[in-house]
């Protein structure tokens, strides 16, 4: 087949038959036809045209039929028009759609690739027809004078627009006529209008699209009028073009922190799945974060908790397409990413402030098989006196796998061990699940009779409990939509806690997870179950491995509230907490939506013992650091699957810097707890421990600014770095806070690790010897009982002598670190109060004291003050980078014996200092 065939040429000029003798050259005129032709080639020579058809050369020519207008659309451009999974697309198809088709080479593996059926650049959308100022922004009206393809296209719309602040866009399009399904979330409302917004904001009325700039640069950040706005009863689509390719969060997904914008799609639909490449996870998180080229960064929250996805493509652009609900677009313009962050929690509400004793160590395993068991593994640990806070249980602890049960043959001893655990200054944590078992004898088990009776659980259409399958068999499933099922919760864990006195919960399986699709009868037939379209979701159906869409919740069908399941057992979960123990609650859950932060921390689910979940835990938990949820880890070690001594020990030191840290394991697996393996790999596990111990006023400082401001915890680098490109992509090191860097070895067999140090002075956390980089990769030693971390230039870390649980290190001296920046100035700060009582910060009962350094002085200084950190003494003030060796130090102007090293560290000890006494310390 001739690669040209497919081309009409006039009758009068045809093209040379492939392999045919040329035609002599002729220096005569040129035929009119080819005076036309060239004329033609020229013209399209200057148009997008001659690039489409080189490309097209080896694969084929369009057909003739093809209307210039598709031509005219770069491949990068191409908004996908027919985007169901597992439809061969043909031609016909496409064009009942009244849309471009272009078949373009298959991409390699599963990949989408550039769509063959795509929008026209003139496909009706909707128009502007009117656009009214008001207090806070415009009100204005959209029209759809032509149908487009799914059912119920809504034809008239309302757009409001709110300047909420200088740097907060609100944008929502919802039906003019009709009430919809919105997400409850409490949002804040704006009162006046922004006077001085860092953005500015054009319309386009036919069709009808929004240009979002940044005044600074003229940036143009969202541009809506690349393809046709779409908003049926059940698809709702809207795209936009990006101004950069370095585009993070929408989870929640496994990947690469930095999304990878070659025709990648995220679907956003809670499933209980191992972490698994493109598939959909646990969570929902429907906002992004993105590194514009200037070093600026900007964020996007679509308010909407319908089944979604996202679709990237190389433009590069974006489409959110989501199948019910409304268009609520928030827009935060930083404009740094931290900034952006902080504006995306102003809104979603900041992280709960977490008990002291959660940022300890945690052990769990799903297996110990007895509580007698689970007591060994807690002394093994005291024995070896290696760091734990906690002791957890999973299901195994239960009787027949019931929720508010244990079992009273193997678990016997369990309310002993936690009065022990209490004895010792430990904690105990136990799992739940959201489905009740159904199919106890009548009267036999109170949390589903009286569920039952009040009317608590999930119904069919036909308004009978519906039946899922989990651990425990049949089981009901909690509607924690209603107000009352917060109540009855609380009740059954109030008579559990009276003979189980657990200090924290693990709220699992609650995305819900059902072991058949949909129910005991599957699903009825209907629009729910069955929409006109299905996002690319795993299973390819919504009631896969959960309840069906349709089930009836108090707040609305499943079908909307879905994604927000967890979140709403995470809120009446630390809401039982609180009256239960009177103290900060400690919830970890597995499923989460925006605002989770609130009430949980999460950790990522069932990984594996391989390297490579190991890595991925990394772009894990930054990711939930952008969504609101510091409080984040993975099962250290993995939880499915075997360990080696070696991934477990480069494991325990990556985890150990997870703001949550938690080794858990699964059943009929080695144990993988630090007692269990050979004395160097348990003593290098004990080390890194020890080291995060010590860490712990720096790390507990780090969630108060956290709770209060919505700043991260974990931190990627480009947070600190937004001009450094190549601190877009790294995520195999990251940040606590600003200022500690952790480089983990994330290979098997290697004694040394390759880690970004950016532009500055670093200092060794152990040495304090400093090195100067100016923003390179640098090989680093890294034999099996080191992690790297090191201390940017001007910051001063509070650290403690660690003991072997948070409540004993608190009693222990303070350990202040300073790092010399290179005009030796240095600035930290410290957070303290008594660890564990409620609202701390908001009832003035804390500590708040601020450091710094300038001129060879070290001033502490006291902000405000509680009784609690009388108790608290500063043993040792250590300063890296003092260049010259001092001849006197001076404590409040009386001199003090000081030590130095040839590496330019500083130790001036036994300073015998109470916390709340501010001091100074000069070095001459």
């Amino acid at each position: 087949m001739k690669p040209y065939q497919k081309l009409t040429q006039p009758s009068a000029c045809r093209l040379e038959e492939e392999g045919a003798a040329p035609a002599p050259a002729s220096h005569g005129k040129l035929a009119p036809c080819w005076v036309g032709s060239g004329l033609l080639v020229a013209a399209v020579l200057l148009s997008a045209v001659t690039v489409w058809v080189l490309q097209q050369v080896s694969v084929g020519w369009p057909r003739p039929t093809l209307p210039p207008k598709c031509l005219l659309v770069p491949e990068s451009y191409r908004f996908d028009c027919y985007p169901e999974r597992h439809v061969v697309v043909t031609q016909q198809l496409c064009e009942s759609r009244g849309c471009c088709f272009i078949e373009s080479p298959p991409p390699a593996g599963d990949k989408r690739g550039v769509p063959w059926c795509f929008y026209p650049p003139d496909f009706p959308s909707y128009t502007l027809e009117s656009l009214n100022q008001t207090a806070l922004g415009m009100v204005g009206l959209l029209m759809r004078r032509e149908k487009a393809y799914y059912p119920r296209d809504i034809e008239m719309l309302r757009l409001d627009v709110e300047f909420e602040t200088d740097t907060r866009l609100h944008i929502k399009i919802t039906d003019a006529a009709n009430p919809r399904y919105e997400v409850p979330l409490e949002v804040p409302r704006a009162m006046k209008k922004a006077e001085n917004p860092i953005y500015s904001l054009d319309f386009s009325w036919d069709p009808f699209g929004v240009v979002l700039r940044r005044r600074a640069t003229g940036m143009v950040l969202l541009n809506t009028t690349v393809a046709p706005l779409i908003f049926a009863d059940q698809f709702l689509q809207i795209s936009t073009s990006l101004p950069s390719k370095f585009l993070y969060g929408l989870g929640e997904h496994r990947g690469p922190l930095l999304h990878s914008m070659d025709w990648s799609t995220l679907t956003l639909w809670a499933r209980d799945v191992s972490p698994t490449e493109s598939f959909n996870l646990y969570g929902a998180h429907p906002f992004y974060l993105l590194m514009e080229e200037s070093g600026d960064a900007h964020g996007v929250f679509l308010l909407n908790s319908n089944a979604m996805e996202v679709a990237l493509q190389p433009a590069p652009g974006l489409t959110w397409r989501t199948i019910g609900g409304v268009l609520d677009f928030y827009i935060f313009l930083g404009p740094d990413p931290n900034m952006v962050i902080q504006q995306y929690q102003q809104v979603i509400g900041f992280p709960a402030m977490p008990p002291f004793w959660a940022l300890g160590f945690h052990l769990c395993r799903w297996g110990y098989g007895s509580s007698n068991e689970t007591w060994q593994t807690v002394r093994a640990m005291r024995n070896y006196q290696i760091p734990q806070d906690a002791q957890w249980n999973d299901i195994d602890y239960m009787d027949g796998y019931r929720d508010f049960t244990f079992d009273s043959q193997k678990f016997a001893s369990l309310p002993s061990l936690v009065e022990d655990l209490h004895k010792h200054g430990q904690h105990y944590v136990m799992i739940l699940d959201p489905g009740i078992s159904s199919t106890n004898p009548n009267g036999s088990y109170w949390p589903f009779d009286e569920g039952l009776r009040r009317g608590l659980f999930l119904n069919t259409t036909q308004g009978q409990t519906l039946i899922g399958q989990v651990w425990p068999g049949f089981t009901a499933f909690a509607d924690f939509s209603n107000p009352d099922t917060h109540q009855w919760w609380l009740e059954n864990l109030q008579r559990f806690h009276a003979h189980v006195p657990f200090d924290g919960l693990w709220i699992d399986m609650n995305e819900p997870s059902n072991f058949m699709d949909g129910s005991e009868e599957g699903c009825p037939p209907g629009e729910l179950d069955s929409p006109p379209y299905t996002p690319a979701v795993l299973g390819d159906s919504l009631s896969a491995k959960t309840v069906c869409a349709s089930a009836k919740q108090k707040a609305s069908v499943h079908y909307n509230l879905h994604n927000l399941y967890g979140l709403m057992e995470a809120k009446a979960t630390a809401s039982a907490l609180i009256q239960i123990r009177g103290k900060r609650p400690f919830v970890i859950s597995r499923s989460t939506f925006s605002s989770q932060g609130r009430y949980s921390g999460h950790w990522l689910g069932d990984n594996r013992s391989q390297w490579k979940d190991m890595y991925y835990s990394i772009p894990g938990l930054l990711s939930f650091s952008l969504f609101g949820i510091p409080l984040v880890g993975a099962d250290i070690c993995g939880f499915s699957g075997s360990t080696s001594e070696e991934l477990c020990t480069r494991w325990m030191q990556l985890g150990a810097f997870y703001p949550f840290a938690r080794n858990h394991n699964t059943q009929n697996e080695k144990a993988q707890d630090p007692t269990v393996f050979s004395p160097a790999a348990r003593t290098a596990m004990k080390d890194v421990l020890l080291t995060r111990y010590s860490l712990l006023p720096f790390l507990y400082t780090l969630f108060h600014r956290a709770h209060l401001q919505g700043d991260t915890v974990a931190r990627p680098l480009f947070f600190e770095f937004p001009q450094d490109v190549t601190t877009l992509g790294l995520d195999r090191q990251f940040l606590w806070g600003r200022s500690l860097l952790v480089t983990p070895v994330l290979d098997p067999g290697v004694d040394s690790v390759t880690g970004y140090v950016p532009r500055g002075t670093w200092y060794d956390f152990y040495t304090g010897s400093s090195m100067n980089s100016s923003g390179e990769m640098v090989k680093m030693s890294a034999p099996l009982d080191r992690l790297n971390l090191h201390i940017r230039e001007g910051a001063i870390l509070p650290t403690q002598k660690p003991g072997t649980t948070s409540e004993a290190t608190r009693r222990n001296p303070l350990c202040l670190i300073v790092a010399l920046s290179s005009s030796d100035t240095a600035w930290g700060d410290l957070f303290w109060d008594d660890g564990e009582s409620l609202d701390t910060f908001e009832q003035g009962s804390y500590s708040y004291v601020v450091f710094n350094v300038t001129q060879n002085i070290f001033t502490s200084t006291i902000l405000h003050a509680s009784a609690e950190a009388t108790e608290v003494t500063i043993g040792t003030l250590s300063i890296l980078g003092v260049r010259e060796p001092p001849s006197k130090v001076l404590l409040n102007g009386q001199e003090k014996p000081f030590s130095y090293l040839d590496n330019q560290v500083l130790t001036v000890s036994d300073l015998g200092l109470s916390l709340n006494q501010g001091f100074s310390v000069q070095w001459l």
